[in-house]
């Protein structure tokens, strides 16, 4: 439970929890580079310059939930100029698992998706494969550093609390956990670091099939909005549902 009474402007204290200053202080000790999952969200925007400002070489990743999207890869090429990097991309998990369930699927799709028994990649493969594969990193000694803040919701601060930001059997850390929204907001705004499109689409960042992301795609990006019927045909149901 937050306590009413503490430093609404500093950072989550929580017992136990190294302080993400420091963690990313230990980082940039240890000398090498830290993966980065990059969702274009304001919260990995802002782990990505605090881990720049500490000195930590970041190598960066976006898994996308369709592919092809335009006004995703509109944002990802602004962010590699932005940053001056290259910005790799694979399919997220929730695509192998939409697709495997059928999610939005017709008829003549299913024994193709069947047929090709799509795998199910977690989070650990993924990293690793980039270590392997990409940045020529040790998976063993290569951190995944995420966004994710306790302040955001009651599930990631219990989540901290139990795991901590720093899980070693995992090799992922979370950078800025102990930042409310206000120090977000400083990082961007201290770098000049714009938001995506998303944000003036659903005050979020694109993260599912449902009518809150769908119908400002179609009104704002109908060729991308053709482009998820491509994946996703049936789609379309949840306009009609709410009769638009």
């Amino acid at each position: 439970m937050i306590n009413p009474t503490a430093d609404q402007t500093a950072p989550i204290v929580i017992e136990g929890a190294a302080p993400s200053a420091e963690i990313r202080t230990e980082l940039a000790r240890k000398g090498l580079p830290v993966l980065l999952a990059f969702s274009r969200g304001k919260d990995s925007l802002a782990a990505w310059l605090a881990l720049r400002d500490s000195g930590v070489e970041v190598r960066p990743f976006h898994l996308y939930l369709v592919p092809g999207l335009e006004f995703v890869d509109e944002s990802l090429a602004d962010y590699e100029r932005y940053f001056g990097v290259t910005i790799p991309q694979l399919p997220h998990p929730s695509l192998f698992r939409w697709l495997n369930n059928l999610t939005f699927q017709v008829p003549e799709h299913i024994r193709i998706i069947e047929a090709a028994q799509l795998p199910e990649p977690d989070y650990i493969d993924i990293s690793r494969m980039l270590c392997e594969s990409y940045y020529d990193l040790d998976p063993a000694a290569t951190w995944t550093a995420d966004g994710i803040r306790a302040a955001d919701s009651p599930n990631r601060r219990t989540a901290i609390k139990g795991h901590g930001p720093m899980r070693e059997h995992v090799m992922k850390v979370s950078p800025v956990w102990d930042w409310r929204i206000r120090h977000v907001r400083a990082a961007l705004a201290e770098h000049h670091c714009p938001l995506p499109i998303d944000y003036e689409w659903f005050n979020r960042t694109f993260d599912g099939l449902d009518l809150r992301f769908l119908k400002p795609i179609k009104d704002n990006r109908p060729r991308d909005y053709d482009r998820i019927l491509e994946w996703f045909p049936l789609a379309d149901l949840e306009l009609f549902r709410a009769g638009l």
